[in-house]
């Protein structure tokens, strides 16, 4: 892919390196001189010494079509109007930034950001599903909140032990992708009947999942 990479230091030198291993093409646009200088003698890109507020920074460093823009500026004013041009003028295909208020993180979604990234948020939403969910169930967002994975352990009190798949009544927009049973992954069939100790991997809407867990694991 062709990646650009506003702003940031440590964050930017990390991804830079880890993505130019794995082969993809990296712009860099950074205000800071020095740290411009930094990278460009540490990594085999091309980086631009430039400001990111300007939209003619983007136009200098040729970034126009590219595959994905990262902003990781430590404001998120900045962020937002580096993603909105990008996505606007400079038809990139998807947007990345680091979001520094977790309550913005839905203002972004909004205005178009594909994925806005707050560790705050991130960590408010881990402390919950922790504080909520039994210690045998493990939860996490993906596609922007739009689809929750779930795994849950069967143990010989959960309704669905010793049940054949054909038997069990998942809610609609569920999807049972695999399970894992003695540390191997098992796909199932209408046929395959769940033992303890088995761990379930379903996809769900994530207004669904509390049935899902229930369905599946019993009452909390």
């Amino acid at each position: 892919m062709r990646i650009a990479i506003v702003g940031g230091r440590s964050k930017a030198d990390f991804l830079i390196g880890s993505l130019l291993k794995k082969g993809h093409k990296i712009v860099v646009i950074n205000n800071d001189a020095g740290y411009c200088k930094y990278l460009a003698g540490r990594h085999k890109a091309l980086v631009y010494n430039a400001d990111p507020r300007k939209q003619y920074s983007f136009e200098d460093a040729q970034v126009q079509g590219f595959d994905l823009i990262i902003a990781l500026t430590p404001s998120d004013t900045d962020n937002l109007y580096i993603c909105q041009v990008a996505k606007r003028i400079l038809r990139i295909k998807r947007a990345v930034a680091i979001v520094i208020n977790p309550k913005n993180v839905e203002v972004f979604k909004k205005l178009g950001v594909n994925t806005p990234i707050s560790a705050t948020y991130m960590l408010a939403n881990i402390i919950e599903q922790a504080s909520t969910f039994d210690v045998n169930i493990n939860s996490v967002s993906i596609e922007q909140d739009q689809i929750v994975l779930t795994e849950i352990l069967v143990r010989e009190v959960s309704p669905v032990c010793g049940k054949a798949l054909k038997e069990l009544s998942l809610p609609d927009k569920t999807i049972l992708s695999g399970i894992l049973r003695a540390g191997e992954l098992v796909a199932p069939t209408k046929e395959t009947v769940f033992e303890n100790g088995d761990k379930l991997i379903l996809l769900s809407d994530p207004s669904v999942q509390q049935s899902v867990i229930i369905s599946v694991a019993g009452g909390l």
